[in-house]
């Protein structure tokens, strides 16, 4: 009797382990927990990716630097490796006198000194 009970018992135990494996799994291949998967490992991927590129950009600059020193010790140049550069900006080639920001667009001796498109006027 004890022999029936123990693999009764044994058999039990193994088919709800076998439920469990199976179910578990089944919920793995399901269209969503794929995406997510997906989507998780394509974000770490990008995160290595993203290091690396920024590892790579620190290692050229701090090379780039070192090879400028050298090149200023070979030709004697006294310049800092670390200036600074301008900063952007916009300059004009020519000077525009006739550009409708540096005079009004309403005659000079008129008494009319407003914008003329200005919408509020008649309100």
């Amino acid at each position: 009797m004890f022999r029936r009970t123990f693999w009764f018992t044994t058999g039990v135990a193994a088919g709800v382990w076998a439920t469990t494996k199976v179910n578990r799994k089944l919920r793995q291949l399901t269209p969503e927990s794929l995406a997510a998967t997906a989507a998780n490992k394509a974000i770490e991927t990008g995160g290595r990716i993203k290091d690396r590129a920024v590892d790579f950009a620190l290692d050229v600059r701090d090379n780039m630097a070192r090879r400028e020193a050298e090149l200023g010790d070979a030709l004697g140049l006294d310049a800092p490796v670390d200036r600074e550069l301008p900063g952007p900006g916009r300059y004009a080639a020519i000077e525009n006198r006739n550009s409708p920001k540096s005079k009004p667009r309403y005659a000079e001796g008129s008494a009319y000194l407003t914008n003329p498109y200005n919408r509020n006027e008649d309100h």
